[in-house]
């Protein structure tokens, strides 16, 4: 019977920094998803429109920018190499939520009658014409989310090359 010594899971890495680099890449995730909720709330103090485009292209740009200046910030301060790996949980999000919104019944209202692409598109992609599936919120669960987490890792690789 084989044991698990047996087998070489990474090379020249033991179980115990396996699991510590697995802690590391949710703790950078979890990191980036907690500055984008930062910056939708610090725009809400403001009050914007909901129904403006101004705003939602404003917090699609810092969605980006903030998570990246901030996995720069952290990755300068003595960061790990696991933060440059953190798109991974935005690109598995990102799928997630498709898969969900593509399940969700069209009915009366804004995309009633809609296509798969044309849920997709409209629920992530349209500042005016929205799907009006996921309660509204398609935006920031689908792409600021995924957004913050590419836009973390970025300034992550960015802050570990200058190294």
């Amino acid at each position: 019977m084989a044991t698990s010594d047996d087998f070489e899971i990474s090379p020249g890495k033991s179980i115990g920094d396996l699991g510590n680099e697995a802690l590391w890449f949710v703790a950078h995730s979890i990191i980036a998803v907690v500055i984008m909720v930062a910056t939708i709330m610090v725009m809400g103090i403001f009050h914007p429109d909901p129904n403006a485009a101004g705003p939602k292209e404003l917090g699609t740009v810092l969605c980006f920018l903030i998570p990246m200046l901030a996995g720069f910030v952290i990755a300068r301060m003595g960061g790990n190499q696991i933060a440059r790996y953190v798109w991974i949980t935005g690109l598995l999000m990102f799928s997630a939520v498709c898969v969900w919104v593509l399940d969700l019944p069209t009915g009366n209202g804004l995309c009633e009658g809609c296509g798969a692409l044309d849920k997709l598109w409209r629920t992530f992609f349209s500042i005016d014409h929205g799907s009006g599936l996921m309660a509204g919120q398609g935006l920031a669960v689908g792409t600021w989310a995924p957004l913050a987490l590419v836009g973390y890792a970025l300034g992550s690789g960015f802050g570990l090359e200058e190294e």
